[in-house]
Formats: C-alpha cells, structure tokens, sequence
C-alpha cells in the first residue's frame, strides 16, 4: 500500500523528513515491487522502523518503506531454539512471542522500541564480556536488494551477504525476514550499587568478568558512579515489589530526573549539584525477574547521544579524557555516561568486529548544546581507535572509517553489486560509506 508525502522524525526529534512516497508493504513480493517502482522513478528508498536512531540513517526523501504491516510466516523451533520472524517486528513483540515458547534472547540492549531489522542494522548491543552485539545471535536472514531480488543468507548460503547484512545500515538490501538463535527463558539477579569511579577504574575486569553482564553510568562533575550487574540465577524468588519499581524506574529515573534536565537547562550553574543529587538518588537494591524485563527499561526523558566501541584496554585512558572535556565545557552536562562491554565477532562492520569491546555513551538533555561536548569526545574516542555506533551522533566520513575496519573496502564492493543503482543511498549513507 502507498500512500502520499508524509513526515517522520525520528524519537529524539533531532532528524526529519518528508517522503515523496510511503509504502507499506504486507509481504516480501511487496517489498520487492516497490524497491522497483523507486528504481523506476529513479528515486532513492529507505525502510524506516521505530526512529530510534539519533543519526539520519532512515532519513527518506524519495521512497519511504514503513515494515510495521509485514507479514512473514513466524516460526518457532523450540527444540532447535530457534525463531525466524518478520524483520519489522519489535523488540518488545519478539520477547513476548519468545517468554510464551519458554525461550529468550541471550543479550538485550535497555529498550525495546526498537524493531529487529534496526536494531541490526546499525549494531544495536546490551552488555556482557562474553556476549556480541544482538546481530551475533543471527543465524539466517532473507533481503530485497537494489535489483528486487529475494535473497536468503546464512553462513553456508552467499557467506559474504550473510558476513555484511548483519549489520548492514540498510545499504546492501531491506530486511524482510530473520532467523534468531535463541537460549532457554531464564532469570536475571539485577544487582545496582552506587560506587566511587576511581574504585571501578582500578580493577576494571573485577567488575566484568566475574559477571554475565555489567555496566555502570558515571554522574558528570562527580567521582559517583551506579554499577549495574545481570547474572543468571535458576528462581525467580526476588522479584522487585511494585512500589520500588515504580519509584526507581518511573518516578526517579523518569519524572524526577526529567524535572531535574529541565531545571538545568533553565539554570546550568545548578548542574553540577543536580549530578550530585541524582548520583545519591538511586540507591542499592538488588532482585530477580524474567531476563528481558531486567535487560530493558522505560526511557521518556528525551536526549541525544553519542557513543563508542573502543578497545577495551584503552577504556580507562577515555575516561579520564572525557572528565577532562566534561569540565571545561563552556555549558553543562545534564546526562550520567553510560560505560558497557560487548566480546569481539566477526561481523564486517559491527564496532566489535575483530576484538573485545567497551563502551562510551554520552548523553544530553533536548534541548541544550551537545556538539562541541559530542566532538571533543569523538576526537579522544577516534585517536584511541575507537569506532562509532552506527545509529548515534558521530562525524565521521567514509576516509576516517576505511582504516577502521579491515572489511570496509569489501562491504562497499559488495554494496556497489547488490545495489548498482544506489537506491538505498541518504546523506548519511554518502557520508559514511562514500558514494
């Protein structure tokens, strides 16, 4: 179905754009036909999901491609533990659909707005030393390319497509269909404890390797940091009480803390003590629950972010760069830094590809000044070889980029040959991966 110029923006409200174009496809030959109806006009076409992305990587201009009506058979292998469904399903639709089969994802990142085909396309990752990005639990995928034709991959059929895809940008094909490998449902014990940032620092594999995943955000202006750790336990006999629940996730991290951002930006010299007060705010507290429950969290303060795979020894040396820029920027930072680890694969362009990973995100509150305090970072980050999330803030171009990934060369030889018209190409696309 087609529908007529329409405009999107995505969820932080710092990207959009009017298509020419909406199309919402229904099945996989739809999909195929209106990738030839925009080769025909001689338009570009891009699928868009939940506009989770802070980048312009579904910014459309041409052909809008909306998934949310697609239909694919959904298959459940419970014995296998396997799963394949439509590509513009949810996150959060895929975790109910697996709990009901008593299976679960392995690794989830905090939220689960996202749909499956963006979240893979632009490296999407939760926390755990041992674990990759959600695009390393894909064992096959189905896409649309450039030419219209369907093409099933894995890692026995077309390898390369299959190597590329995973985390392919949307600029080799459209996902229509993927086939996830799955673990039995479990429970996660959440322990969250507030800490000093130098103690973390010291012995930084204390904190990750003893633990299936670990994290911590550091409060800008402060030596607070709340470290948070997900491990499997075999009962679910802890679970959070309604009222923490709701008090934590809700009232503090959303109502209050949104109070707090917007008490900031009207009055910056209160920031540093804003800081202080939610680093004290979130005390400890420790409970069981369904593993996707744990994993993800509701998220409605709005921000913009920017964040960076780095390798894992120079984690410390990032930090301590990034103090420094936070306190001399001429305005204030509202938002915690949130620190995560991800294991290497083997993905062409997944920011762990070839090694071991941690991870920097950097926030700021809508509204108030973020570029200066994004790029400073980003020039710390990059000169440590870091290597920026495909659907967050960054500025680098396709020259910066080449020498980041031994496979960038080949995923732009592959992307000239499944799509030799460019249709799938944007602004961000050209910046990213050249023309």
């Amino acid at each position: 179905m087609a529908g007529p110029p329409a405009a999107w923006s995505n969820w932080a409200g710092n990207q959009h754009s009017t298509a020419l174009v909406t199309e919402r496809p229904r099945s996989v030959a739809d999909v195929a036909g209106a990738v030839r109806r925009a080769a025909d006009a001689g338009r570009s076409i891009r699928a868009v999901g939940s506009g989770h992305s802070f980048t312009a990587t579904a910014v459309a201009d041409g052909h809008r491609l909306d998934l949310a009506e697609l239909e694919t058979d959904v298959t459940v292998d419970v014995t296998r533990r396997l799963v394949t469904v439509p590509a513009g399903m949810t996150l959060h639709t895929l975790n109910d659909l697996l709990a009901g089969h008593g299976l679960a994802m392995p690794n989830l990142g905090d939220i689960d707005a996202q749909t499956i085909a963006g979240a893979l396309s632009t490296g999407t990752h939760g926390t755990g030393a041992k674990l990759g990005c959600l695009s390393t639990f894909v064992t096959g995928l189905t896409l649309v390319t450039g030419t219209g034709e369907v093409l099933r991959c894995s890692a026995d059929e077309h390898p390369d497509v299959f190597d590329a895809a995973r985390v392919g940008l949307g600029a080799i094909g459209v996902l229509v269909e993927v086939t996830l490998r799955c673990v039995d449902a479990f429970v996660l014990r959440a322990h969250e404890r507030p800490a000093a940032l130098s103690d973390v620092l010291a012995d930084l594999p204390g904190l990750y390797e003893p633990h299936d995943h670990a994290e911590f955000y550091w409060f800008p202006y402060t030596d607070r940091v709340q470290v948070k750790t997900n491990d499997r336990v075999p009962a679910d006999d802890r679970p959070l009480p309604r009222w923490r629940g709701w008090l934590d996730d809700e009232f503090l991290s959303n109502t209050v803390f949104a109070g707090a951002c917007c008490l900031g930006r009207a009055a910056p010299a209160l920031a540093p003590r804003i800081s202080a007060v939610s680093a004290r705010a979130l005390t400890e507290r420790t409970y069981t629950g369904r593993s996707d429950r744990v994993f993800c969290t509701p998220r409605r303060v709005r921000f913009v972010e920017m964040e960076y795979g780095l390798p894992r020894e120079a984690l410390t040396e990032a930090l301590t760069a990034l103090r420094r820029i936070v306190d001399r920027m001429p305005f204030k930072v509202l938002f915690p830094v949130e620190v995560r680890f991800t294991a290497a694969d083997d993905i062409w362009l997944s920011h762990s590809s070839g090694r071991d990973s941690a991870y920097i995100a950097v926030h700021q509150y809508v509204g108030m000044p973020y570029e200066p305090y994004f790029r400073a970072f980003e020039k710390v980050a990059t000169e440590l070889g870091g290597r920026p999330h495909w659907g967050k803030l960054h500025w680098r171009d396709a020259e910066s980029l080449a020498s980041a990934y031994p496979k960038f060369a080949d995923f732009q030889a592959l992307r000239t040959r499944l799509d030799p018209q460019n249709l799938f190409e944007n602004p961000y696309l050209r910046q990213i991966l050249g023309p």
